[in-house]
């Protein structure tokens, strides 16, 4: 609210400032004006001023915004690639700023001294080899330094050695859901295709498929920490981008393709809420709530939740309508936690097998005429 009331003021000013022009404009009337719409001396020297007046606004700003809202990004990554990521972004962000800094300070202090004055005439100056070295030579130097860095970084994300360790996971995209899916005790993906999708086989995995029997699909992520994970991206509809935040990861969904990355959990849940920023983090959010929900209760309204932190999956493509809500809950999990919680999981299998099976009904068996279009593999392999 208090940013909405200072873009107003700042508004009001300039129009305020605007009408003033032109009262003094009506204030000049019968005296000598010059109509050439040639810039003089005196225009030229108010332009190089403005350069730096803006020059100056540039920094103020920059500063103010870096105390304003700079403990607003992310913090401590919950990857063992993540600081690498980090690492590259800060350098890179160092980079930009200072060069920014060098050039734009260069660039409105030349516009200031050699602006334009009576009888001067400008310099015809038609290149500079060296010149052209040094500019050209330096940025490709350290573009080719920061691609490099680039490129280790992102190796370690998308090299994927599917080994004894390295789980491999299904994340199903559509609109406006995630659903993800377990390779199981084989760690190895049944086939799918969406032409299958039928019933509660949502993700139109091939029931006849060998690797599927032990498929398990879930609408709550777990992985466990320590543990390298695999995963395998489809979408059902348009394109979605799978965006992992505190793990510094992110990959297109794209209909008709599989997309994939690995990476490794190095926090789990628990861990990361007793981390001291987001301690602080989920206090100060709390409070405003705290704040908000008095407000609510006296009009007669609920009260909000508390905020507890959770690792959440989004969508970091703008699919639809309800694009903003299209979010998973991710637990990460110790090892013996995330086994427990997967062996309490029925598979797809088992969970077609039981929509499948005829109702009891008083006096017999009731037949589900609705089922009688399932495939004669499908229900062969769901009685195994």
């Amino acid at each position: 609210m208090t940013s909405l009331l200072v873009i107003i003021i700042l508004v009001l000013l300039a129009i305020a400032l605007w009408q003033l022009t032109k009262i003094f404009d009506l204030t000049q009337v019968g005296e000598e004006a010059d109509n050439s719409q040639i810039a003089n001396d005196s225009d030229n020297n108010t332009q190089g001023y403005l350069m730096f007046g803006f020059l100056a606004f540039i920094y103020i700003f920059t500063i103010y915004g870096l105390f304003t809202w700079g403990h607003l990004v992310l913090h401590t990554p919950a990857s063992a690639h993540g600081g690498e990521l980090d690492t590259l972004m800060n350098v890179s962000w160092v980079l930009i700023f200072i060069v920014q800094a060098i050039t734009q300070v260069l660039l409105h202090y030349f516009a200031f001294k050699y602006r334009g004055k009576k009888d001067q005439k400008a310099l015809f100056f038609s290149d500079s080899t060296k010149l052209e070295v040094l500019w050209s030579g330096i940025p490709a130097v350290v573009l080719a330094v920061l691609i490099l860095f680039g490129l280790y970084a992102w190796t370690n994300i998308m090299f994927i050695d599917d080994n004894d360790d390295t789980i491999v996971v299904e994340v199903y995209a559509q609109q406006f859901k995630w659903t993800a899916r377990y390779s199981g005790a084989d760690n190895v993906l049944g086939k799918a295709n969406v032409r299958l999708i039928e019933g509660i086989n949502t993700l139109g995995v091939d029931l006849s498929d060998p690797n599927a029997q032990d498929d398990i699909v879930v609408s709550e992520l777990h992985i466990p920490k320590g543990k390298k994970i695999h995963f395998k991206f489809r979408s059902q509809d348009v394109l979605h981008s799978a965006y992992f935040p505190y793990f510094r990861a992110q990959m297109n969904c794209v209909p008709g393709m599989v997309t994939e990355f690995a990476f490794e959990p190095i926090y789990t849940t628990e861990e990361y809420r007793q981390l001291p920023y987001m301690v602080e983090k989920v206090a100060t959010i709390n409070a405003i709530r705290a704040k908000k929900s008095a407000e609510l209760v006296a009009k007669g309204e609920a009260a909000l939740d508390s905020y507890t932190f959770d690792y959440l999956l989004l969508c970091n493509k703008i699919c639809g309508a309800s694009h903003y809500n299209m979010q998973m809950k991710v637990v990460v999990d110790t090892p013996e936690e995330y086994k427990k919680w997967l062996s309490e999981k029925a598979t797809l299998v088992q969970e077609v097998k039981a929509a499948n099976a005829p109702k009891p009904v008083e006096g017999g068996l009731e037949k589900d005429s609705t089922k009688a279009q399932d495939t004669a593999a499908v229900v062969k392999m769901a009685m195994k």
